[in-house]
């Protein structure tokens, strides 16, 4: 017997129908590439992407194409969004950080019809366009006066002038929720990219579970600047959430420094933040040299990497910013736990509550988890002992676009890749990738732990740890660590920072001082880089 409920698709277009009806004097505000500030109403972007949808229509685009975009967070990118997905065809936001290689790559096997850039890209664009097999239409996403006198780009077309030829006299088309919606490509660290097609279905329903009050807590009450960019998982799906709770969104464009994101979040009162550490720790570099602090932040959003419990408590205790650490990855849309504390963790002494925090949190509704061994065998949730992590759910990838890979779930789970702890509560704690986790003497231990603990010194700004082989041990730590400007530590001071806060046999064998760590297009450390740069090395107690 079914329920007598009507049977209503769920559409990314009808989130910016529903903030248009009901929200629709909150303001979007973007910084833009050219430097100035733009500002509009949900009721203006749905009016835009309206007329966007006829533009991509009339350069003979349909449903089922696919459009990729290489492009900054900002207004134009985020009216992409919904002009693509809602007319039926698919966005496909590529990385510009990857090597150009990738970005031919991937456009290639997306099979990218037309291509959005903004004018930062232009050169990058004109290089490699010529390898583009399939884009037929380069549409720079600016205005007549910014255009460039002449480009390399036969044919290119202005954004601004292709919308004043349309009206937004145009109706959102009902169609099968489960019909692909936006196309992300995986970094790439180990071979090509692989494409993780999301539906419809499954971006609503993700931003219906990022919103809960247990994830990110968003509402029209909100002021949100997502620093994550647009290309990296869909801003974690921010333009997405924030458009079916009402709240005011804040672009910052490429503009990424400390000082202009403090600003841009002073300006716009701003309430949530979310990115990666590497972002913060530019800012709160700029808050300290410049003895300042926040008037309306009081969450932030962090994720892409592991959180340096020093970095949490420095935003909750030196600036009353409560942090949220997260953790997901394309493949889940990306949205997969989020530390938020239940009633008996709030009521915790103040470093019981910090241990909890540096987790990765709890998964929310829409996210199954589990650990399991080398043989498949699902282990206790006792916070001790660590397996790799699977997950299912309904925003989660079942396969690649193109079959790439094979079929990469095991029983119906998805191998995340991780190695990980859950405990009793289901705070879940990644304590390596599997292909990170350093193996000494039989035993697994943890290099996110070791870093932890490395950049809680004083002197210390970033650190990685890598497995180095042992002659003895198969593998040993080292730790790879930037200095602080103006600060010294010694080799032995470092390593005696550590005695008390680990076990013994997981004391780090060195520690090397660089000028920098390498990092991947998505601002993760390179742990293979490193691996690399390292492979000849020998370690003092072999």
């Amino acid at each position: 017997m079914h329920g007598l409920m009507m049977d209503t698709p769920l559409l990314i277009s009808d989130l910016i129908r529903f903030a248009d009806r009901n929200h629709g004097d909150t303001e979007i505000v973007s910084k833009t590439v050219e430097g100035d500030i733009h500002r509009y109403t949900y009721r203006d972007a749905h009016a835009r992407a309206r007329r966007l949808a006829k533009v991509v229509q009339g350069l003979g685009l349909k449903a089922g194409d696919r459009i990729g975009t290489l492009a900054w967070n900002g207004y134009r990118h985020y009216e992409l969004y919904y002009a693509i997905s809602g007319m039926g065809a698919v966005i496909n936001t590529i990385n510009p950080r990857l090597f150009p290689d990738q970005i031919v790559y991937i456009s290639n096997h997306a099979e990218n019809t037309a291509l959005f850039f903004d004018l930062t890209f232009l050169p990058l664009v004109e290089k490699l366009a010529p390898q583009l097999k399939t884009v037929k239409h380069y549409v720079l996403m600016t205005d007549r006066a910014h255009m460039p006198a002449k480009s390399a780009i036969p044919k290119l077309l202005c954004y601004e002038d292709l919308m004043a030829q349309q009206d937004d006299g145009y109706e959102w088309p009902t169609f099968d929720e489960h019909t692909a919606a936006a196309l992300c490509y995986t970094s790439g660290t180990t071979g090509n990219p692989k494409g993780v097609l999301y539906s419809n279905r499954s971006t609503v329903l993700h931003a219906y579970g990022a919103a809960l009050p247990d994830a990110l807590n968003l509402s029209a009450y909100d002021s949100v600047l997502p620093v994550v960019p647009m290309f990296h998982a869909n801003a974690w799906s921010l333009p997405y959430t924030c458009t079916m709770v009402g709240a005011k969104m804040v672009f910052p464009g490429p503009h990424l420094d400390g000082k202009s994101v403090y600003d841009l979040i002073e300006q716009e009162q701003v309430t949530l933040s979310a990115g990666v550490p590497t972002v913060w720790l530019m800012l709160l570099q700029h808050l300290s040299a410049n003895k300042v602090r926040f008037s309306t932040l009081n969450r932030t959003v962090i994720g892409g990497s592991a959180c340096p419990p020093a970095m949490i408590r420095s935003f909750q205790d030196d600036y009353g910013v409560t942090v949220f650490h997260a953790w997901g990855m394309t493949e889940m849309s990306p949205l997969g736990t989020v530390g938020t504390l239940k009633a008996k963790q709030a009521k915790l002494d103040k470093e019981a509550r910090y241990a909890v925090q540096a987790k990765q949190g709890r998964g929310i509704f829409g996210v199954e988890m589990k650990i399991v061994d080398e043989e498949g065998k699902e282990l206790p949730w006792d916070g001790k002992r660590f397996g790799n992590l699977l997950v299912k759910g309904p925003w989660i990838a079942a396969g690649y676009l193109k079959g790439e890979g094979g079929d990469p779930l095991i029983d119906g789970w998805f191998p995340t890749g991780d190695v990980a702890t859950i405990d009793a509560d289901g705070y879940m704690q990644i304590t390596d990738r599997s292909k990170d986790v350093i193996k000494s003497g039989g035993e697994w231990i943890s290099s996110i732990d070791l870093e932890n603990i490395a950049v809680g010194h004083p002197a210390i700004a970033e650190a990685a740890v890598i497995g180095i082989q042992h002659p003895k041990w198969d593998e040993r730590p080292i730790v790879v660590a930037i200095k602080k400007p103006g600060q010294d530590v010694s080799r032995e001071e470092l390593l005696k920072f550590f005695e008390g806060k680990i076990a013994k046999w997981w004391m780090p064998d060195d520690v090397v001082f660089v000028e920098e760590l390498p990092h991947t297009a998505t601002g993760k450390l390179s742990k293979l880089t490193l691996r690399q740069t390292f492979s000849d090395y020998r370690l003092p107690t072999a």
